[in-house]
């Protein structure tokens, strides 16, 4: 039996039958390890965003697990908007919003539909014309490495078509420095649904899975992997991202592979699945079904296989929609466009 159809099986379980109103009291956990493949830019005002906190929290031994550091921070809008661009990306492919007519959808505009899976999932807000609360909590992320370790500042300039800084006689002054965040730095984090259907599970995970640039400059830099370790199904809310990082500190620490930069990813991926359970294990909420390290690889392929096929994805998105609009018209008035 597949990992999909074992889920499905349990459905009255994990899922909800449509898109519930109140909370029910279910969460599924996207438990990730985000790592930098480029040079992306995480920043405000100009400059990368950093935070200093205790390098660990003790629980492994680690022998500087007090000392305060500074940690690179991805806040959370630099990782829901990417992924909620690519799930609209998705549902303008198939058809299920549109640019006009019926089925118009504009982001971040008066123009939000307020019924498809997107405005339903992700939450909206238009003023005096309603809101809805997003499904999805995401926090802010905090690398694993400090701040000194995992940036690196580049000059840049502006070059001409005809690849130099002079034309006519004169030459531009506009030269500049960026600060960058380097390869393999990583970033724990988890991403949370809350009370989930079947179809919202599919789609939040398909976002994470297919987004690959986030923070600024993504155009030309900003590519990211998603290492999704790991879901868990459970009653309440789970660990912090921060607290998450500092655990993985810990245990690198511990085994003594904070030392070489950059970190090994598979020493990296591991560790995590590792601390994640030991950290599940304390959190006072029902565990109700957890796969975490080899045990998720199965369902990540299944996933993967599913948005390779296009009548599957259609299906999938189709279904969804009809329970998103369903909701909007019961609960939101908005059913039919105005």
């Amino acid at each position: 039996m597949s990992m999909l159809d074992q889920l499905q099986r349990q459905d009255a379980d994990l899922f909800l039958g449509d898109v519930a109103q109140r909370p029910q009291g279910r969460y599924v956990h996207y438990i990730l390890i985000r790592e930098s493949e480029s040079f992306p830019v995480f920043q405000t005002d100009g400059t990368l965003n950093v935070i200093r906190t205790q390098a660990g929290v003790g629980a492994n031994g680690s022998a500087d697990a007090g000392a305060v550091i500074s940690r690179l921070v991805m806040f959370k809008r630099k990782q829901t908007s990417p992924e909620r661009l690519a799930g609209r990306e998705l549902l303008r492919l198939h058809g299920i919003i549109t640019d006009e007519g019926e089925r118009e959808c504009v982001y971040n505009d008066e123009k939000f539909c307020k019924r498809c899976p997107d405005c339903i999932t992700y939450g909206y807000a238009i003023g005096d014309q309603g809101a809805e609360k997003s499904k999805v909590l995401v926090d802010s992320a905090f690398s694993i490495t400090r701040y000194e370790d995992s940036h690196h500042a580049f000059h840049f300039n502006a070059l001409y078509e005809h690849g130099t800084m002079t034309n006519e006689g004169k030459t531009r002054s506009s030269f500049g420095e960026q600060d960058h965040i380097v390869p393999q730095v990583f970033f724990p984090s988890v991403v949370t649904l809350r009370d989930p259907t079947y179809e919202s599970f599919l789609y939040v995970m398909g976002n994470i899975l297919r987004t690959a640039r986030y923070g600024a400059q993504e155009t030309r830099t900003g590519r990211v992997e998603n290492h999704l370790i790991g879901v868990a199904f459970t009653s309440g809310e789970i660990f912090s991202n921060l607290h998450f990082s500092q655990a993985m500190y810990d245990a690198l620490a511990k085994a003594g592979q904070l030392t070489i930069l950059p970190l090994e990813r598979q020493h990296v991926l591991t560790a995590a699945s590792r601390v994640a359970r030991t950290l599940l294990a304390e959190e006072p909420v029902e565990q109700r079904f957890v796969v975490l390290g080899e045990e998720a690889v199965p369902l990540l392929n299944e996933v993967r296989a599913l948005y390779q096929d296009r009548g599957r994805t259609q299906a999938l998105l189709t279904s969804f929609d009809r329970k998103t609009r369903a909701y909007a018209e019961q609960h939101l008035g908005n059913g039919r466009k105005r």
